[in-house]
């Protein structure tokens, strides 16, 4: 099989897995962009997962106003539509939460994380054919928990129980992915995706160089202080 045949394979398989699964209160919706909003990110599979890569960063879950509307990993919208080049139709969740409703790419709010993230790379590499050439970006997770306020629930207040399922499908989401594009460097976006990546690397056995970058999310102090040069320096140190 193609490289991405490889991912859209591994994409539906953690989709069936996840879907079966179940989480208890306070969490009272769970969307899966994967499924919902799988036109873009098929868009984005199709045109850059096509080769083998460099280096494969990897994210957490999707964010409220990134892969939640798009389907792509810190999918701010401006990045995805116009630096990419890709803007499909989004489909509704099945279970749609009142305060936190999928607009697609008509979803006026900006995604931090995702404006700071691709706005290094794009910056860099004002053609994206350029960066994906020889690097990629995924998220470890495609789910996203909300409580009945709308607000967030992070993997880490889910009982461990609940947890261990969603675990054990997303490494294998993300080791079909290592597999396929056989990186010499794997790259997490913060702790949580660096700890996941050298936990899948070891199953699998492989042995890519591992490193990380700070997070570019807004609730981190750090990452607001020059996130960009901050980041430039890790992955330079890494030997990106």
């Amino acid at each position: 099989m193609s490289v991405v045949e490889n991912i859209t394979k591994a994409t539906d398989q953690v989709c069936r897995q996840l879907k079966k699964l179940k989480f208890s209160e306070p969490v009272t919706h769970t969307y899966n962009p994967l499924v919902y909003a799988r036109k873009p990110h098929q868009v984005y599979v199709d045109r850059f997962a096509n080769t083998e890569k460099r280096v494969v960063m990897m994210g957490m879950n999707p964010g409220p106003w990134g892969m939640a509307q798009t389907g792509i990993p810190f999918g701010e919208i401006p990045a995805i539509r116009d630096w990419m080049g890709i803007n499909e139709p989004v489909e509704k969740p099945q279970h749609e939460h009142p305060k936190r409703p999928i607009e697609g790419f008509a979803c006026e709010k900006s995604e931090v994380s995702g404006r700071r993230l691709w706005g290094l790379f794009s910056d860099q590499y004002p053609d994206p054919e350029a960066f994906f050439a020889s690097h990629y970006v995924v998220n470890y997770c495609p789910l996203v928990w909300m409580e009945e306020s709308g607000r967030n629930r992070t993997p880490d207040k889910i009982s461990s129980a609940e947890m261990k399922p969603v675990y054990e499908a997303c490494d294998r989401y993300v080791a079909a992915h290592l597999l396929a594009f056989k990186p010499e460097f794997v790259v997490g976006v913060g702790a949580f995706a660096e700890t996941a990546l050298k936990r899948i690397c070891k199953e699998v056995g492989i042995s890519p160089k591992i490193g990380r970058i700070l997070h570019p999310s807004p609730a981190s102090p750090a990452a607001n202080r020059d996130w960009a040069g901050t980041a430039a320096r890790q992955l330079k140190e890494i030997g990106i």
